[in-house]
C-alpha cells in the first residue's frame, strides 16, 4: 500500500455542509476497484434498473452514487448511496485504500458528480441487493430496483459501458494503479 493511499481528505477542498445543492444538482459516489494477480485493474459498475434502461447496455452503466441531501456532507452521501444501491457496507477507509477521484459535470444538465475509489476486491455482483424506486407511469404506480445488476469490468470494457461523463473517474483509477497519483 502506497503512503497516503487511505487519504480521503481531498474531499475537504469541496463544499461540505450547510449549503444545499438543489434538486439533484450534486451527487456523490464510490467506485470500487480491485487488482487481479496479473496486475489488471477492474472496476465495479452498476446498471440502472427500470424500464428505461432494461435493453440498454453500452454507455448507461454507472457508479453507485446519489443526490446530496440538505445538510449532508459529500462523503456521507457517497457511503449512504453505496449501501442503498448495492446492499454492501460502504468502505472503511481507515482499513482499506480509498482515493478521492475528483468531480465531473454532465454537459447537458450541469449536474456534478463527486467520487472516491475504494479497493474492495471481494464484492460479489451476484449478492447485489438494491433499494427500489417507485414512479407513476400512465397513472399507475410501478416499482423496480434502482440498480438491477452489477459487474466487474476491466478498464477498457468499463470505458465502453459507463456513462461518458464518468470516464474521467476510470482514468483516475488507472493513474492511481500506475502510481501516477497519490
Amino acid at each position: 500500500m502506497r503512503k497516503g493511499s487511505h487519504n480521503i481528505d481531498r474531499r475537504s477542498q469541496l463544499p461540505q455542509r450547510g449549503r444545499w445543492y438543489g434538486k439533484g444538482k450534486v451527487s456523490a459516489g464510490i467506485l470500487p476497484y480491485r487488482r487481479l494477480s496479473d496486475g489488471t485493474i477492474e472496476v465495479f459498475l452498476v446498471h440502472p434498473g427500470g424500464p428505461f434502461f432494461r435493453k440498454l447496455d453500452a454507455g448507461v452503466w454507472t457508479i453507485p452514487k446519489g443526490r446530496v441531501e440538505k445538510g449532508e456532507d459529500l462523503w456521507q452521501t457517497a457511503q449512504r448511496e453505496f449501501q442503498e444501491e448495492t446492499g454492501f457496507p460502504p468502505p472503511d477507509c481507515r482499513k482499506i485504500p480509498c482515493h478521492f477521484l475528483g468531480e465531473v459535470r454532465y454537459p447537458t444538465t450541469g449536474k456534478r458528480v463527486v467520487a472516491w475509489a475504494a479497493e474492495m476486491p471481494t464484492l460479489d455482483p451476484k449478492r447485489l441487493q438494491s433499494n427500489t424506486v417507485q414512479l407513476s407511469l400512465k397513472g399507475r404506480k410501478v416499482q423496480w430496483p434502482e440498480v438491477d445488476r452489477a459487474g466487474w469490468f476491466s478498464l477498457p470494457e468499463a470505458h465502453r459501458k459507463v456513462f461518458a461523463p464518468l470516464r474521467k473517474f476510470l482514468k483516475s483509477v488507472k493513474e492511481y494503479s500506475e502510481g501516477k497519483r497519490l
